[in-house]
């Protein structure tokens, strides 16, 4: 009976925790962006033009940063985002503050 208890238990745990929201961000916290900015945030996509507080409600925080060497006149960094098994790659492009490209390796 005790181990069909802890089982169950184990198994409630895994269902809820499946369940959990991964929002990143409040209402309060989004509402200073453009309309069509919050859509993407709450959308958990990330588009050209966005900001890197925007990318971060939108996926998180990147698994890796890279300062790049300015191009142009304009200050360039790199996000990287894994995948939970690692094959994957996002990269996120953002130069003078803003989404320039993003690309999947």
């Amino acid at each position: 009976m005790i181990k069909m208890l802890i089982t169950l238990s184990v198994l409630a745990v895994m269902v809820l925790g499946g369940c959990a929201s991964s929002v990143r961000y409040t209402p309060d916290e989004i509402k200073g962006f453009p309309p069509k900015v919050q859509d993407f945030i709450m959308k958990g996509e990330v588009a050209p033009g966005m900001p890197p507080a925007a990318v971060r409600y939108a996926w998180g925080n990147p698994d890796q940063v890279n300062v790049l060497s300015p191009e142009n006149g304009k200050e360039r960094e790199e996000w990287i985002y894994s995948s939970n098994l690692g094959f994957k790659k996002t990269r996120v492009l953002f130069s003078d503050g803003k989404v320039a490209q993003i690309s999947e390796k």
